[in-house]
């Protein structure tokens, strides 16, 4: 008796172990059930994806969607309806919100909140505090969590944690990785005198080099010293990038692709303030290193840091102003035209965003198209033209730094455990997606 499918996908360059290969897939119960030649059955759905390229459902490490406290720019549904419209699949959704993911019951409530309303699949970051030392010990426990999320410097949110000892009760206590928001606290507030109001080409004279720096180097000494992993958010300097490629044993750090996409001055000439974000996009200088860390493969993870908010606050004068861009919808157009302007290999970011998360963070089933493994696949079309415009954003905000930015390589679907969510860029199927598994 012939194998029964959900759904075959036909004569698709398919990603596995490193090459792509023209081959079908059939998927069954959201598994990867087959790989080889399928022939087609009774019930089986079948979409033919002859000239398009499958992926591993993409994992965005670092977003921000808001809920609860600030539904008005995003909620769990909306960004999450960004993400699988930008052929993301899963998502890690940070803590920073009112009141803040830094308790159990706080974590429980959200985790309530995405059930049958997120159409990416989801785990949650449990935020640090100085006071919950007891709670971080446990988080190994908890369905759903990805890590720790301590924030060194402050940024949007009222999770702070910047005194040393804090620091390092936090690293050492943390039952799971640490996910880091570096910048140094101190630094930030003696050099407040170099905010020039109206002017947000002041922004990354406020937070320097050595603001990022001298938080990186503190966090890594502690993990050293407790023999802790953590991960390094966003990561925007020369300086971090050539010290942190001496630590890859208990140390692994992100970049975005806006710092890889635009840079300072030319970013804030044009953008204004819908360019600032915390740590800020650098000069040129920063970002060829950022690129050169790619090519020699010592960067660990992209994620888009998606941080909405209303095009009314970022239009206030700076530094009335909020830090954050929207990005989940567009990460993978902008790497794809990346790819394919030869700044890296498909094979580099398929490790960035799918392999290298699963590895870190121990996600099972996911990152790989393989036989038994969970069905969330990725499928875009390499040479498909297009223009990013702030209509086809889904998040509440409505808008997009790179909104009329020309990209080749583009999402069309987006299948999240067996079914097909999004199809020819469009969203035809209800919220399915389920907490992440560690």
């Amino acid at each position: 008796m012939p194998a029964t499918f959900d759904l075959i996908l036909k004569n698709g360059k398919c990603f596995i172990e490193g090459e792509l290969k023209t081959i079908d897939i059939g998927l069954s119960n959201g598994i990867i059930k087959s790989i080889g030649k399928i022939e087609k059955n009774s019930d089986a759905k079948v979409l033919d994806v002859t000239n398009l390229t499958i992926l591993p459902g993409i994992i965005d490490t670092q977003v921000h969607f808001r809920e609860p406290g600030s539904t008005d720019v995003e909620d769990l549904e909306s960004g999450s309806k960004a993400a699988v419209l930008g052929g993301v699949t899963s998502v890690f959704e940070m803590p920073n919100t009112n009141p803040p993911t830094s308790n159990q019951t706080e974590f429980n409530k959200k985790l309530s909140l995405a059930k049958n309303r997120m159409f990416s699949n989801y785990a949650f970051y449990f935020g640090a505090t100085p006071q919950n030392m007891e709670d971080l010990k446990k988080v190994d426990q908890l369905e759903g969590c990805c890590g720790v999320k301590l924030f060194a410097g402050s940024s949007t949110g009222n999770l702070l944690v910047k005194d040393e000892k804090d620091i390092e009760k936090v690293i050492s206590s943390s039952s799971k990785i640490v996910a880091i928001h570096s910048e140094d606290e101190d630094i930030l507030n003696l050099r407040k005198k170099f905010i020039k109001k109206g002017d947000v080409r002041s922004h990354p004279i406020w937070r320097n080099e050595e603001c990022a720096m001298s938080s990186t180097r503190r966090v890594v000494k502690i993990a050293e010293r407790y023999n802790k992993k953590i991960h390094v958010l966003h990561v925007t300097t020369k300086e971090e990038v050539e010290f942190l490629s001496r630590y890859k044993g208990n140390v692994s750090f992100e970049i975005t692709p806006q710092h890889l996409t635009i840079s300072a001055p030319q970013c804030y000439k044009l953008l204004g303030s819908l360019a600032q974000m915390n740590p800020p996009i650098r000069e040129k200088k920063h970002q060829d290193m950022l690129w050169k860390a790619v090519k020699d493969s010592l960067v660990d993870t992209i994620g888009s840091d998606h941080a909405p908010h209303s095009l009314e606050n970022k239009k206030k004068e700076y530094p009335q102003t909020p830090s954050g861009m929207p990005g989940v919808q567009t990460l993978v157009p902008l790497m794809l035209n990346h790819i394919n302007n030869n700044r890296l290999t498909l094979n580099q970011f398929i490790k960035l965003v799918c392999e290298n998360p699963v590895r870190i963070f121990g996600i099972k089933n996911k990152g790989y198209i393989k036989e038994g493994y969970d069905a969330d696949l990725t499928i875009v079309d390499m040479n498909m033209k297009k223009v990013i415009k702030n209509d086809w954003i889904a998040s509440k905000c409505g808008w997009t730094p790179f909104d009329g930015y020309e990209v080749k390589g583009f999402p069309l679907g987006t299948i999240v455990n067996g079914k097909a969510i999004v199809w020819d860029g469009k969203l035809i199927e209800k919220a399915n997606g389920k907490p992440l598994k560690f």
